[in-house]
């Protein structure tokens, strides 16, 4: 009988010494926004499902911690809202380009007219992964909550019909999300707004060369936290080969399993500018709220300083591929 066996890529810090890390800046730029940390927080939808403060709960502490939020088209709160409950802050608007060009035109003047600095248009999903346990939940809003950006019960995803034995997320982008896009489409935004276009869903190096074709501002690898494609790769392993693709033509961003201050740093050694954090920040919403959100900030912050300061680099200036190398680890 055969063997079968995987082999587990895994990246190695080799650290440089007696480098005066007494002092550590941990200050980058995204989007020509000035932050804290390159820690910001991704789009994830309807969070008043975790708390009831949701989106604006969440606002106020990527401010508090001098970081940026991405906000969710599918937000339970309006692109409004979440402007009015922390003005000063860092926002960018994820979008979904729906079927209707008028509406996701709608969705693109309200960010600008909202004080956001940026779209992160979505391009993995013309239509929704399998998602199984949706399925046999059935899964719905509950019946208090909304997407609040929209007016329609359909588009809203409140609909009282319901949405038959399937997701009814599943349902609602089959519906409502446009299954055609191509990169012209990507055009078309820009000449939108004077707002930056991000690409996010990007895993392959000949899709970000693409991209930077097409006049993106900036390109985040991301695999939907591999809720979409089974088998796809772990955006860190495909992280480099889309930096070198593009070179210094366009900031590039990661997303999908950052969990620690160490992968902030594999991300940043191998190319990215920043890294976007989705799961840890509704665990913290759902735990306690705004201040649930500023803890886990706080601990990736605190893990990432650490992080820095032991690999010898006394600024992200200093964070560069020599920082880390790959071993390949046989599983049985």
């Amino acid at each position: 009988m055969a063997t079968l066996f995987c082999v587990l890529p895994r990246w190695r810090f080799f650290p440089r010494v007696l480098r005066d890390v007494s002092r550590v800046d941990m200050s980058a730029v995204v989007l020509g926004q000035h932050l804290s940390m390159p820690v910001c927080v991704a789009a994830t939808a309807m969070q008043r499902m975790a708390h009831p403060n949701g989106e604006t709960a969440t606002v106020r502490a990527c401010h508090t911690a001098g970081t940026g939020m991405m906000l969710s088209s599918w937000a339970t709160s309006t692109i409004e809202e979440v402007a009015e409950a922390s003005p000063d802050s860092v926002r960018w608007l994820q979008l979904y380009i729906y079927k209707d060009r008028a509406l996701t035109q709608s969705l693109v003047r309200r960010a600008e007219e909202a004080g956001y600095k940026g779209i992160f248009v979505t391009v993995d999903t013309p239509y929704l992964g399998k998602r199984r346990n949706d399925v046999r939940n059935r899964f719905k809003l509950p019946s208090h909550l909304r997407m609040s950006n929209f007016d329609s019960p359909d588009l809203a995803f409140s609909a009282k019909e319901g949405y038959g034995e399937d997701s009814g997320l599943a349902v609602y982008v089959a519906q409502a999300i446009d299954p055609t896009l191509r990169w012209e489409d990507i055009a078309w935004l820009k000449g939108l707004t004077h707002l930056p276009v991000v690409v996010k869903g990007v895993l392959r190096a000949e899709d970000a060369v693409e991209a930077v074709k097409y006049g993106v501002d900036g390109i985040l690898v991301s695999n939907h936290g591999a809720r979409q494609l089974d088998c796809v790769p772990a955006t860190l392993d495909v992280l480099p080969e889309i930096v070198e693709a593009v070179g210094d033509r366009v900031e590039v961003y990661l997303d999908g399993g950052v969990r620690r201050g160490t992968d902030v740093l594999k991300a940043l050694a191998l190319g990215a500018k920043a890294v976007f954090l989705g799961r840890p920040v509704l665990w913290g919403l759902a735990y306690e709220g705004e201040q649930g959100v500023g803890d886990v900030l706080q601990l990736l912050r605190e893990e990432f300083r650490l992080a820095l300061a032991l690999a010898g680099c006394r600024s992200l200036q200093e964070v560069n591929r020599s920082l880390v190398r790959k071993e390949f680890i046989s599983r049985i």
